[in-house]
């Protein structure tokens, strides 16, 4: 099935020699990777070719070109001799390197400017699954162009099972009860094996795990490592150990917090710096909650911030052949936008999400105006776009206001 993901590891394998494609284990990277690769070796499966990486890494980089070196990370000098390779090859496409965890930053001490390009590949989008009809680009969003597409309303039943069911290409045909049985084994591995991979550090997979229902039930929130530790282990898990277990989850792409994003203002207001906690899938939030779409239904709170973790991942996977960054902002009087994609030209467009209804979409809009009207006047010049995304309804449309609303079925690169 063809990823957004492709258009830039098409464009960086034109750029650099080397292409280093990263994402969670299971996400569809080798997949993706052996579309382009005309020779492969995986080190995860072939275990004489992993101890050959380690005795003599450049052992393993012969073949045509692009080379798929598959999970690397399992043999870290490869870093190295890849890159002295890329440096006395000269030539652009020659390896493709795919990881499901980020070794130990002094593996990686060595930089790899203008030989290597990263390019993150995420769970399925609903474009992606096909969901989706991608009628309303993100692409012409940032272009200037009002949206203006119509396809099948979809029900809230329908957006409950899209959230509890995930973008893993695995869980794709199943049913949503066998889809959350997987991720609840998957997040059982994670916790009990690949953790440990990053970085060589034994950690407890009951505390992992409770982390993870931790991160799960203040998911899209501003939670701090004190509220997280005092919910995952009733107080008993010291701060800094939740440092610790974040950033190896971060490591295995499993966590994916939001950036805060931090432009001029107008005035002197306040504004908050903590990330939105998210997992870099809403449906292994709902695993560890053991949460179904029945349950989802009869709890819109609950729902609505799974939602927005739902939209988020897909605007990422989006902005992602447009360089762009996704974050969130807050200040202090508490407006907010629950995404910001901003360009590397400065251009920005501001999101807000809601399950439906036009009450709902009305207070977001007027909140997406407000936030419009405090940025610096050089900020404001380069807002592309205020926009409300919903999970029903089956008409995107530009209000009177110019506030954008738009469906999440009909969204797309």
């Amino acid at each position: 099935m063809p990823r957004v993901v492709d258009l830039e590891i098409e464009d960086l394998l034109r750029l650099v020699p080397t292409v280093v494609l990263e994402g969670p284990r299971g996400c569809g990277k080798t997949t993706s990777a052996r579309q382009f690769a005309t020779s492969e070796v995986s080190l995860d499966e072939i275990p004489n070719a992993r101890r050959s990486a380690q005795v003599d890494p450049r052992s393993i980089l012969d073949g045509d070109t692009p080379r798929l070196i598959d999970e690397w990370q399992l043999a870290p000098g490869i870093w190295n001799a890849v890159r002295r390779a890329s440096d006395d090859r000269r030539r652009t496409g020659q390896f493709i390197l795919t990881g499901s965890a980020n070794p130990a930053d002094d593996i990686t001490r060595h930089s790899g400017a203008g030989r290597i390009g990263r390019v993150r590949l995420r769970p399925m989008s609903l474009f992606e699954q096909g969901v989706s009809d991608g009628s309303v680009s993100l692409r012409t969003i940032f272009d200037g162009t009002a949206p203006r597409a119509e396809t099948p309303p979809r029900t809230l039943g329908e957006a409950a099972e899209w959230t509890v069911r995930g973008g893993f290409p695995q869980t794709l045909g199943m049913s949503v009860d066998d889809a959350q049985r997987f991720l609840v084994l998957y997040l059982d591995e994670i916790s009990r094996v690949d953790i440990a991979r990053v970085d060589g550090i034994a950690r407890d997979p009951v505390r992992v795990r409770r982390l993870l229902r931790s991160l799960a039930r203040n998911i899209s929130t501003r939670a701090t490592l004190r509220t997280l530790a005092q919910d995952a282990d009733g107080g008993n898990l010291d701060p800094k150990t939740v440092t610790s277990y974040l950033s190896a989850l971060e490591r295995v792409f499993v966590a994916d917090d939001v950036p805060a994003w931090s432009p001029r203002m107008r005035s002197k207001v306040a504004l908050r710096s903590a990330p939105a906690r998210q997992l870099v899938d809403p449906a292994l939030a709902c695993a560890m909650l053991r949460t179904g779409p029945e349950r989802l239904l009869n709890d819109l709170e609950s729902f609505g911030l799974l939602f927005e973790s739902l939209v988020l991942r897909d605007l990422r996977v989006y902005a992602g052949p447009l360089r762009g960054w996704v974050g969130h902002y807050r200040d202090e009087t508490g407006l907010e936008a629950d995404a910001i994609v901003e360009l590397g030209d400065g251009a920005w467009a501001a999101f807000e999400v809601k399950l439906g209804g036009e009450r709902a979409i009305e207070h977001a809009a007027t909140s997406l105006t407000k936030l419009a009207g405090r940025v610096d006047d050089a900020v404001r010049r380069r807002l592309a776009a205020l926009a409300v995304v919903t999970a029903t309804g089956g008409y995107a449309y530009q209000r009177p206001d110019g506030v954008s609303v738009i469906p999440l079925t009909t969204l797309g690169p």
